[in-house]
């Protein structure tokens, strides 16, 4: 076959692909562009929930990623160190994806406007905030925590006496990880600082 038609033949494959072969190389090529379109998007997701994103905002930065770095989950015994996307993003794709919806819907436009751009605005509304997160945990048991401690593999002997007696009522009562460890990574809003004085060891 000379290369004239052999070129004639690949312009009218082209133009006019056998249902065989066409079907074939559509598949293929889909998944391929598929996959790469959802790699494209897992970095996306995963680049927005990075703690150099979070701290992009200045109150962010100044005042909130401040806390947690004087906090247990910042610095602790154990090394262990959680990033702002462990807490505040869930790890399952549809409840991720809403918490995307809201940072976009919610979250974003307030930081536009100014709501919380300076500390006096942040702790007028610490405690609103504050119930809106510890509400979603209580919520799904709270998932968040669960993701870096397993219940199960809780040790009463490295606890405190105090620590197993709370944990065990607490459990007996339904309650969940955020009903008794508020405060670990933020400071509490300033009504409850009070009742803050209880020594419970949060360390790890």
């Amino acid at each position: 076959m000379n290369k004239n038609g052999l070129f004639t033949r690949i312009r009218r494959w082209l133009r006019k692909p056998s249902v065989r072969w066409g079907a074939g190389t559509l598949l293929i090529a889909g998944f391929a562009v598929g996959a790469v379109a959802w790699a494209g998007f897992e970095s996306f997701v995963d680049a927005t929930s990075d703690n150099s994103m979070c701290v992009s905002c200045h109150e962010m930065r100044n005042y909130v990623f401040a806390e947690y770095q004087q906090s247990p989950h910042y610095v602790s015994r154990s090394g262990l160190r959680p990033a702002c996307k462990d807490c505040h993003v869930p790890r399952s794709f549809f409840p991720k994806m809403a918490a995307k919806i809201r940072a976009t819907a919610i979250e974003i436009p307030a930081h536009l406007r100014g709501t919380i751009d300076t500390q006096e605005k942040f702790e007028a509304k610490r405690e609103q905030l504050a119930n809106r997160v510890w509400d979603r945990m209580r919520s799904n048991d709270s998932a968040a925590c669960r993701n870096c401690h397993d219940v199960t593999a809780m040790s009463a002997e490295e606890q405190q006496l105090r620590a197993v007696r709370e944990h065990e009522a607490g459990f007996a009562r339904g309650e969940t990880c955020i009903d008794c460890h508020q405060g670990i990574a933020h400071q509490l809003p300033a009504s409850m600082l009070e009742e803050e004085a209880d020594d419970v060891d949060f360390s790890f």
